[in-house]
């Protein structure tokens, strides 16, 4: 592994649409920091993962809907191959009924297009740094949306979730409203250090690999529920 400074080497980003116009543009959003360099682009799942593999840029900003193959099979073949890849999900709406089987698949986090050029600009470089993006308002819209697909409000919280502390359930809950380190911390007054450390170990407890698969299972598990 290397220990240079991140600064050594921009992020390294392949984009994955079938649009060659919207490829141009973010090619040229993104061309203009020096922190980033994409390194190649695809029209298809196919040739996303291909490239994936080949290449092996930081993030893949993907698509949702794409020829011969989706984004969501496309980042499942990328996860499942342990790539040291990340996939920054993109889609048109924001309630794409894909995006949470992408999400289920391994994604890193998931954007509108027409999200503003800084927004997406700080969502890959947040990827990169191996964190997660979650978007409070289309997580919202998302989980009203799907609502009849999680758990019975009755349900019994999974008994995976009997290896947390109770204050670790508690940041897990505020992780799953879309709240970032900072507005836990000011919720549970406590530092947001300590917050983030009160993450990790949720994390590294539940063996999930960022805050999107702990959103997904606080939902999934029960531990969380749509607000009416």
């Amino acid at each position: 592994m290397s220990h240079q400074a991140p600064s050594a080497r921009p992020v390294r980003i392949l984009l994955a649409d079938d649009q060659p116009l919207l490829r141009t543009g973010f090619r040229m959003v993104l061309g203009a920091e020096s922190d980033l360099d994409v390194v190649a682009e695809a029209g298809d799942g196919v040739e996303a993962v291909e490239l994936s593999r080949r290449l092996l840029p930081d993030v893949v900003l993907m698509d949702i809907r794409m020829p011969r193959m989706d984004g969501v099979a496309a980042t499942r073949a990328i996860v499942d191959a342990r790539l040291p890849v990340r996939v920054l999900v993109l889609t048109t709406f924001d309630l794409d009924e894909y995006v949470v089987g992408a999400l289920r698949a391994g994604a890193s986090g998931f954007l509108a297009k027409d999200v503003p050029a800084e927004d997406l600009i700080a969502a890959i470089r947040t990827v990169a740094g191996g964190d997660a993006v979650v978007t409070p308002r289309i997580l919202r819209r998302l989980l009203d949306r799907f609502a009849d697909l999680l758990p019975d409000p009755a349900a019994t919280p999974s008994a995976a979730l009997n290896a947390l502390t109770d204050r670790e359930r508690e940041v897990l809950v505020q992780v799953a409203r879309g709240l970032s380190n900072a507005e836990i911390a000011t919720v549970l007054s406590v530092s947001e250090t300590t917050i983030k450390t009160h993450v990790g170990h949720v994390l590294t407890k539940l063996r999930l690999r960022d805050r999107v698969q702990a959103v997904v299972l606080a939902y999934e598990s029960g531990l969380v529920r749509p607000r009416a």
